[in-house]
């Protein structure tokens, strides 16, 4: 099925800004009550802050880019998004390269939560 196309537009915005890390702009497509994966510590954060300051912390230790393949619109309104990530240590050493499914749900036209693959 495929994804809405301004849901898509979103996410591509939203991949765009992670990669150029303006977090600002990432942070400001998201719910204020966004729920967020913390991949790094196996945990979640909470809001536009908490992904704000896990985000902070995370280009600190390690540097990701993630570009969206493809977009596919579930049954239940969530769109998953298959990813080709690659994250580097800070001495550019690869860590990972790979392709990782993201899935989202939306609230009130923006990302309201994102799981990693099978999880939420």
């Amino acid at each position: 099925m495929s994804a809405d196309p301004s849901a898509e537009e979103l996410l591509r915005r939203a991949y765009a800004a992670f990669n150029a890390r303006d977090i600002e702009a990432a942070v400001a497509l998201m719910h204020a009550d966004v729920d967020w994966p913390n991949a790094m510590e196996g945990t979640r954060v909470r809001g536009r802050a908490g992904v704000r300051d896990y985000w902070t912390r995370q280009f600190e230790v390690i540097d990701s880019r993630v570009e969206p393949l493809a977009f596919d619109a579930r049954a239940d309104g969530r769109i998953a998004v298959a990813v080709h990530q690659v994250v580097l240590d800070r001495t550019g050493a690869l860590l990972s390269d790979g392709t990782v499914e993201h899935v989202y749900s939306f609230r009130d036209g923006q990302v309201e939560r994102m799981d990693i693959g099978g999880e939420g």
